[in-house]
């Protein structure tokens, strides 16, 4: 009996050892980023900037991979089904984390199972916007027009059943009306729609159009944010516009590893990322795109992730259709 006990503590000993080890070889090759939406997008460029600084201080090359479409299923069984190792590290959102499971049928993957979270980045200042060109200027003369033409107004989503679309069909009840949803891979795209008046309303990020709004060619009607910006203090804020009954939580942007992953290096990582979210390159970064950093500790990003499913569950069942 001794002598097994023996054995089982020297099997835990070389175990951790060997963990050890891995981490204090970690990194010695290129990692990727896994993102799940298309180039051009600020969470993109957010990614880019990341992998930049996250290079700079580990000393690897550090490669951001698009894997966009399927309402970001596509990025998530990616991220999946690749080795626990460390060198895949994953980029998720609401959608990845906490409506998929909900609204997609034998999704290829379980967040809950295949990931461990690492750190929660940022959450995203979106803004309510229509074309430069469109008669609106205003919320009421917005809401006028989405009455008067139920059934017929384009909306710019993320696809079908995501938290944009969520918000297209809450909006639509909120309103007594109706929107037409048009489906897109990423922020970037929406906004070359409403540029080209391809849609007529979308809420999206406000990183990815500030200069555009700034030119008059797109028109932000509403802003998701605690208090107006000083960049737009004619804005109202979602709050103001009544918009704070929508059920779902704020537009977040986190990482994560695939399961299995040493504690050791998910330490090193959240660590790291976390020392470039807070460096002044990035705060200019999010400052510039309407970006609010988290960067929090990995446990208080495990307890918002349960927090947003939550809140997933209430806008899946109750305006999700």
């Amino acid at each position: 009996m001794r002598a097994s006990l023996r054995i089982s503590v020297a099997l835990y000993a070389a175990a951790l050892l060997a963990g050890y080890v891995r981490a204090e070889n970690y990194p010695s090759r290129a990692i990727r980023i896994i993102v799940p939406i298309s180039v051009g997008s600020v969470t993109d460029v957010a990614a880019r900037l990341t992998a930049q600084e996250l290079q700079a201080r580990l000393g690897q090359t550090v490669i951001v991979v698009n894997k966009p479409g399927g309402a970001m299923v596509i990025g998530g069984s990616e991220c999946a089904k690749s080795a626990p190792d460390g060198y895949t590290i994953c980029l998720v959102s609401p959608d990845t984390m906490s409506f998929n499971p909900l609204t997609v049928p034998n999704l290829p993957y379980d967040p809950q199972k295949d990931f461990i979270p690492v750190i929660d980045m940022y959450h995203v200042i979106e803004g309510l916007i229509v074309p430069g060109g469109s008669p609106a200027n205003s919320l009421e003369e917005l809401q006028a027009r989405a009455v008067a033409q139920a059934g017929k107004m384009t909306f710019g989503t993320l696809g079908g059943r995501t938290t944009t679309d969520a918000f297209r069909q809450w909006l639509g009840e909120y309103w007594h009306t109706s929107f037409v949803p048009v489906p897109y891979k990423g922020g970037s795209e929406i906004i070359n729609a409403t540029l080209a008046d391809t849609i007529e309303v979308a809420k999206i990020g406000m990183g990815n159009m500030s200069g555009q709004i700034e030119q008059h060619k797109i028109k932000v009607l509403a802003l998701n944010a605690a208090k107006r910006s000083p960049r737009f203090p004619d804005v109202a804020t979602f709050r103001e516009a009544g918009f704070s009954a929508f059920p779902g939580g704020p537009i977040y942007w986190g990482v994560v590893v695939p399961a299995g992953t040493d504690p050791a290096i998910i330490k090193r990582l959240h660590d790291e990322l976390a020392a470039v979210l807070l460096g002044e390159k990035f705060k200019q970064f999010a400052e510039k795109n309407f970006l609010d950093v988290v960067a929090g500790s990995r446990e208080e990003f495990v307890d918002f992730l349960k927090k947003d499913r939550q809140d997933a569950e209430v806008l899946v069942n109750e305006y999700m259709k």
